[in-house]
Parts: structure tokens; C-alpha cells; sequence
């Protein structure tokens, strides 16, 4: 069951972000300027912290340090959040955490679907395979949601706080160092490069963090034996078709219903989108429909390959997410795969951590490399688990559906069989995917 609210919040609707920050010029403070973040930034900048990336981890961890009175500063490369390869899906854990916070009444305003069951279409047949109502929270359901929506809600209420600093069109370049120490962050912005002095800079730039690699902390790589074509259907009013999942035949596909569009992901071996795109786009549009009956006479709308992009599925992890003045949070330290649409989830619990371990001793100016050990020990095992979970069902579920023969994978119609005839199983996914292992509190 699914429920929709009338609010819309959009980027263009966010006022311009005014603040005060402190300038540093040739090494000593001189001078508190009042710029926009829709200007370029002075020549230095002195803060508490500096985050790279504006996704979930960024934002949320930005938000909760200035809540706690630290000064913040968060560096997006890109101009806005529109960007149509993030995930929709926020957790009932992230809402619990609006909620600790008191923005969930004001979260829930922004228009969402609510998702209480998930259903799967296996060989045509329509099963629920996860229920969210159990759950010890105030939100017991996914809410889907383009993230773009979620970024802009929180840097709004972000602005509340004079501690918080958003730019956009600002992309690390470099790290500033003293000795082994990393003191701060060099930017590329529409004025020029700048610097940005601070005791900590956290990498939550992703799974390609630019951060981590100026860092030269290790990557270990887990083998991810799919991709994901990803594209857009047109979806018309009389669709009322609502599930998330469909395998049929050796073939797996989402569909996250956007309203005015379907979001499709539609998962391939690794390696096989040449062949796929050499069978032509006839041949792939009657994949889908063969998945996907409803939606004939819409996949008409995909004209051509540059409407489908592929987009490569990576499972990784940070042996260390940390050095002395940096450490790393969210994809840059734990890339996930799109299974399960826990990515957002983990990054906003990484996000709680750290501002809970660090916020202290940020405003003291003291974070030393036990604290950010601490966050590591605090989020390693929840996401290594995770991962771990996503890397069996990639093989023994996803992976396995392109085996030969009709039905696909014995073991997916098995799983499904015992989910749907014993419903309460349904609550375990419903824990591991609505509330992960280690569920953060605000402090």
C-alpha cells in the first residue's frame, strides 16, 4: 500500500544560503564576510570541518555537526542535486533519525510514496515477501522519494543554523597538509581555487571518493557479478501497478514508481551489455515486456541506446577509514550494491556516528585518530554485514536467474514460497532492510 503527500519541495524553491565564516589570509584571521553559496567563495576559509560530497552522508553529517554548534563547511561538486543515478529509497531507521531531530512532520510534507509491504512478480505471480508494520518505529514503511528531494530538504533545514555552510561548483582537488597531518581541502570553484583550512575533512564523496584516493587509503574490491541498465518508462494514470521486484525466466528488473514515470533498473550479467545492445533495442524492449506486460505501448518511449545508461555495480571497502585529520564515511568507505536500497540508509547511520564520537571534540579543536577509529569500529560490522548479505544474494539469487532452463532459479522460487505461506519470515528482510544491524541514535 502506498500513500502520497501534497508538498512539493524543489531545489529552485530553497532560498539562497547567507552566512558568516572566517577568513583566513596569510595565516592569521582577519575578517568575517557575509557571501552566498551561489557566489564564489572567499580566497581561504577557516573552519571546524570540512565535508566533501553533498549526498546523504554529507549533508546529514553537516546538518547534525551544526546542530551541535560546529562550525561546518560542505563542498558539492555539481551545481544542484539533480542527478537521476541516486537512490530513491528512505529507510524507517532515517526517519526515526528525522524524527529524533524533529523535522519528520516537516520531512513527511515533501511528496513520497509510502511503501508498508514489498511484492515481487515471480513468474507472473504477485507475492509479498517483506512487511515493514512490525517494525519499533514511528514510520513503518519505506518512503520512496528522488533523492534530489531528500538533499534539498535537509540543506533547507540545514540554513537554520549559522554554523552551516553548503557550496555548490566546489570540487577537491588536493588535500593541505602539515607533516603527516591532513589540515584541509583544495577546491575548485567558478572563482578560482580555494583553500580550506580545517582540524578534520571527511571524504562522503562516494564510490569513486576523490577524497580516499588523495588519501591513499586502501580499497579492498568484492567481485559484483552484475550491472544495471538504467532508464525511464513513461507510466500512464491507469497503471496501478505497484510492485518493486519481477524475475521471470532468467530475467530480473525494479520499477520505482516516480508518479509520471517508472524508474527502471534492469539488472544483466557483468560484461553483458555489448551482447545486449547488439540483440538491438526491439529485442530489449521485448525483455522488459515480457517482465512487465502493463507496460506496452510505453516502452515505445525508449527511442534509442543513449536513453539507457549503464551504470556498474561495485561492492568495496576501506581497509582504514581514516588518517590523521580525515576520515572517511558512507559510499567512500563502504561502497554498496543497489540491492536492498540500503546505500542512503548506511551513509545517514555513518553520518549519526560520527557527529555523536566527534562533535565534542570538534568544537575543542582536539579530533584525534582514536575518535575516528571509534566511528570505524562503531559502523565497519554493520556495513561488512550488509555487504556480505548483498554479495549472497547476487549469487545465489540474482546472479543465478541467468542459468539455463524455464523458471529461472530454483532457489529465488523456493525463498519466495516460504516468505509468502510463512508471512511471519517477512519480518526478518523487513529488520535488515528497514532498520539495518546497528541502528544510530541522536544524541
Amino acid at each position: 500500500m502506498r500513500r502520497r503527500f501534497p508538498v512539493k519541495i524543489r531545489q529552485e524553491q530553497i532560498p539562497i544560503l547567507k552566512t558568516n565564516i572566517l577568513i583566513q589570509k596569510g595565516g592569521r584571521n582577519s575578517m568575517r564576510h557575509d557571501f552566498s553559496s551561489s557566489c564564489g567563495m572567499p580566497e581561504d576559509i577557516q573552519t571546524q570541518c570540512c565535508i566533501a560530497g553533498g549526498g546523504p552522508a554529507g549533508i546529514m553529517l553537516g546538518y547534525l555537526l551544526a546542530r551541535a554548534g560546529v562550525d561546518v563547511v560542505v563542498l558539492e561538486k555539481h551545481a544542484d542535486f539533480f542527478r537521476d543515478f541516486r537512490g530513491d529509497t528512505i529507510h524507517p531507521s532515517t526517519m526515526e533519525v528525522l524524527y529524533e531531530l524533529g523535522i519528520l512532520d516537516a520531512f513527511l510534507r515533501v511528496p513520497h510514496q509510502a511503501l508498508y509491504e514489498l511484492y515481487v512478480r515471480l513468474n507472473g505471480e504477485h507475492v509479498k515477501v517483506v512487511d515493514f508494520s512490525h517494525l519499533p518505529v514511528h514510520c513503518q514503511y519505506i518512503a520512496l522519494m528522488p533523492q534530489w528531494d531528500f538533499l534539498s530538504f535537509l540543506a533547507e533545514a540545514g540554513q537554520k543554523f549559522p554554523s552551516f555552510h553548503l557550496y555548490k561548483n566546489a570540487e577537491v582537488t588536493g588535500l593541505i597538509h602539515e607533516g603527516a597531518q591532513v589540515r584541509g581541502v583544495r577546491a575548485r570553484t567558478p572563482g578560482g581555487e580555494q583553500a580550506i583550512y580545517t582540524p578534520l575533512t571527511v571524504g562522503a564523496d562516494g564510490r569513486d571518493s576523490v577524497v580516499r584516493l588523495l588519501a591513499g587509503l586502501e580499497v579492498i574490491e568484492s567481485g559484483v557479478p552484475i550491472d544495471v541498465l538504467w532508464l525511464r518508462i513513461p507510466k500512464g494514470k491507469e497503471i496501478k501497478e505497484q510492485t518493486l521486484g519481477y524475475f521471470k525466466e532468467g530475467k530480473t528488473m525494479v520499477l520505482i514508481d516516480r508518479d509520471e514515470y517508472y524508474q527502471c533498473g534492469y539488472i544483466i550479467a557483468k560484461g553483458a551489455y555489448e551482447e545486449i545492445r547488439a540483440r538491438g533495442l526491439e529485442s530489449f524492449r521485448a525483455d522488459v515486456l515480457s517482465l512487465a506486460p502493463f507496460l506496452r505501448g510505453y516502452v515505445d518511449a525508449i527511442n534509442s541506446w543513449d536513453d539507457i545508461k549503464l551504470l556498474t555495480v561495485q561492492i568495496n571497502h576501506l581497509s582504514r577509514w581514516y588518517t590523521d585529520g580525515l576520515l572517511c564515511i558512507g559510499d567512500a568507505a563502504h561502497a554498496m550494491s543497489p540491492a536492498g536500497g540500503v546505500g542512503i540508509n548506511l551513509a545517514i547511520q555513518d553520518a549519526v556516528a560520527a557527529a555523536n564520537i566527534l562533535s565534542g571534540a570538534l568544537k575543542k579543536g582536539n579530533v584525534t585518530t582514536v575518535l575516528l577509529k571509534k566511528v570505524q569500529q562503531r559502523r565497519e560490522m554493520p556495513a561488512r554485514v550488509i555487504q556480505r548479505i548483498q554479495e549472497f544474494i547476487h549469487d545465489k539469487f540474482i546472479n543465478a536467474q541467468y542459468e539455463p532452463g524455464p523458471g529461472g532459479n530454483k532457489l529465488t522460487s523456493a525463498f519466495v514460497w516460504v516468505l509468502r505461506h510463512i508471512p511471519i519470515l517477512q519480518r526478518i528482510p523487513a529488520r535488515v532492510v528497514g532498520m539495518g544491524l546497528r541502528p544510530e541514535h541522536v544524541r
